[in-house]
């Protein structure tokens, strides 16, 4: 048969995506699953363009400026910042101690059992699998019920925002770090775990050479997270900057709370500078 009777007019085959069929059966079963979704939701965007919701908007965002610079409450902003830090970082530390022992147990790549048949399989099976569910129990409540049990335990304060910050964080890297630990090439690993080499040595010289810019880049962005999330706690009574733009807004003082969402805006993106330095110094 002659290429002609495929080609075009012009003496060119004519091309077509063979995968151009199932992106499409794709792109409806996409929108026949959110559309209804949508519905459920009430999502409705042509109501802020309305003449009143643009008033009142304008008039909402009007209030925030000019921002409050007055000494009393930049001293109480910059306690406020130092609080919200503390809780960030002693919550995100807290939970890298949960999560890292959890990660490395439930990695497979870092199981002896693997190598060969041995008597000790399906123990570490059911090992690695209550791990993982002790993670997803963990990560399974939000940071703000557990930010109001432990405020009912404790009493007001950052003490809460941080055990709440620990609990559910611990759960979220136990978890993405042993995906990112999997993903990664797991044949050096399996090399250094066959030739007798300890499990903290195979993840030390096997895995991690591979995957730590991925894992210090998620670490910085839970970091990130916590930060955000210290915010919301505040509402609670778990203190920081949260608490303060709370007093704030029911004292109808935009100028304040504008201060400290730029407050909130400068943390967010050291954040995220302090995320690319590591990636840079680790490569």
């Amino acid at each position: 048969m002659s290429r002609e009777g495929s080609s075009g007019g012009d003496g060119t085959q004519a091309l077509r995506d063979p995968a151009a069929r199932r992106r499409l059966i794709g792109l409806l079963a996409g929108l026949a699953i959110c559309w209804p979704m949508l519905q459920l939701a009430e999502f409705n965007p042509l109501a802020l363009l309305g003449p009143g919701s643009l008033q009142v908007i304008a008039n909402f965002l009007g209030g925030f400026l000019p921002p409050a610079t007055q000494p009393d409450f930049l001293a109480l902003l910059a306690r406020a910042t130092l609080e919200t830090l503390a809780m960030a970082t002693a919550g995100t530390a807290l939970a890298f101690v949960i999560g890292a022992p959890l990660a490395l147990v439930a990695t497979r790549a870092l199981s002896r059992s693997r190598i060969g048949p041995g008597p000790g399989r399906w123990r570490a099976a059911a090992l690695r699998r209550a791990a993982r569910t002790v993670s997803m129990v963990l990560r399974a409540v939000p940071e703000i019920v557990w930010a109001l049990i432990f405020v009912r335990a404790l009493g007001l304060g950052p003490a809460a925002a941080v055990l709440a910050l620990a609990i559910t964080y611990g759960g979220m890297l136990g978890k993405v770090y042993a995906e990112v630990l999997e993903s990664t090439d797991t044949r050096p690993a399996r090399a250094l775990l066959e030739s007798g080499s300890g499990r903290i040595a195979a993840l030390c010289y096997g895995l991690l050479p591979n995957c730590a810019r991925e894992l210090s880049s998620y670490t910085v962005y839970r970091w990130e997270c916590a930060v955000r999330a210290s915010v919301v706690m505040g509402f609670v009574g778990a203190g920081g900057l949260g608490q303060l733009m709370d007093q704030s807004m029911k004292m109808l003082n935009g100028g304040e709370a504008s201060s400290i969402l730029l407050v909130f805006l400068a943390l967010v993106l050291c954040a995220d500078a302090l995320s690319n330095a590591l990636r840079r110094l680790l490569e």
